[in-house]
Parts: structure tokens; sequence; C-alpha cells
């Protein structure tokens, strides 16, 4: 099994252009969720796929908001939890 990365990366969203600051846990843009597909275990950085990772939907576990993501490109669909930054509009929209 594989152990988390952290990596302190800024980018700017695929989607929407934001410039992201990240934190070493930032992997989605705060304002539209859009993600990337750049990881097969968490910060590793070596999925070939790149492709942009849509956010489909939003559930509550334990409190916390997880955004469900599918892959453009490969259809892949993945979770990850919401950051205390996110644009709660775009949560709501998708929950």
């Amino acid at each position: 099994m594989k152990l988390f990365q952290r990596r302190k990366e800024n980018f700017a969203c695929g989607h929407c252009g934001y410039k992201v600051i990240g934190n070493g846990y930032t992997d989605h843009c705060p304002k539209c969720l859009y993600s990337k597909h750049v990881d097969i275990h968490p910060g590793d950085r070596k999925q070939i796929c790149q492709g942009l990772m849509r956010p489909i939907g939003v559930v509550q576990v334990h409190g916390e908001y997880i955004i469900l993501y599918k892959c453009l490109n490969c259809n892949l669909v993945r979770r990850n939890k919401a950051a205390a930054e996110d644009d709660l509009e775009q949560i709501i929209i998708f929950s």
C-alpha cells in the first residue's frame, strides 16, 4: 500500500482558470470544484491520464462533505473531502 505524499503545489484550474494556492492537500479548485486526474495513489503524480475530473455529486459523511468526481477522459469515479476554502454554493449545487 502506498502512503500519501504531500505536495505543496500551486496550479491554474483546468476548467475555470482560477489560480489555486496549494497547501499540500489541495487537489481541486475551490471555486468550481473541478480536479485533475494526476495521481494513481494520493500525491504520487504518476497518472498518465491527466483528464479533468468533473464534480458529479456531493455526499455528507460524519458531518463532512465528500465530493464525487468523474474523469472526463477515462471515466474513473473518485471521491475526495471538500476543503474549508471550497465555495459552499458549489457544494450545495452538487448535493
